[in-house]
């Protein structure tokens, strides 16, 4: 079972990286390195489960927070390139 749900993480995986490289947007690419980070998240708490090791939580915590940091980091880019909400410009 465990093999099936690697499978489907590193599809996703794949997945993501297409869209990171043909994304006609900043934003596809930055959804595309979120999913990528999420199904590395998952593929490592698989072989988590599957070694019965807690070791690899604080590699997960820190790529979950890359991950947060990283797409804030360009939310907040694509705003101040948007003109911001309602129109005005961000500080």
């Amino acid at each position: 079972m465990t093999a099936l749900a690697a499978a489907g993480f590193a599809a996703a995986g794949l997945c993501a990286l297409y869209r990171v490289v043909r994304g006609p947007s900043l934003a596809d690419r930055v959804i595309g390195v979120e999913v990528a980070l999420v199904s590395l998240a998952g593929g490592i708490v698989i072989d988590a489960v599957d070694r019965d090791s807690h070791t690899l939580l604080a590699i997960i915590t820190v790529i979950a927070l890359v991950g947060l940091a990283g797409t804030l980091a360009a939310s907040r880019f694509l705003e101040r390139d948007a003109g911001g909400a309602g129109g005005r410009s961000a500080p």
